[in-house]
């Protein structure tokens, strides 16, 4: 019999998975409803408004400046670059 061991530590076998399954086609879930039964497809959203994208071209030297720059504050070129305009803008 196969184990499998869940991120909060709890062991479930396969005959736990055909039982959970049973049981939902039923409509039955276990535990207490919670913010999200299911949860939502894809990323979160950034903001309530409309997204945009912004294209500009810089040389490379800055592109890597930028890079070495996100990956010191733990960030996707993304981020820093939302972060910094942001700050630029406040």
């Amino acid at each position: 019999m196969k184990e499998y061991i869940t991120k909060s530590g709890a062991v479930l076998t396969d005959e736990d998975f055909d039982r959970l399954a049973d049981e939902a086609e039923l409509g039955n879930y276990p535990g207490k409803p919670g913010a999200w039964i299911i949860r939502p497809q894809g990323r979160p959203s950034l903001s309530d408004e409309e997204l945009v994208t912004i294209t500009f071209k810089v040389p490379r030297s800055q592109r890597d400046a930028v890079d070495r720059e996100a990956l010191i504050h733990n960030e996707t070129r993304s981020q820093f670059m939302r972060r910094t305009l942001e700050a630029a803008l406040a």
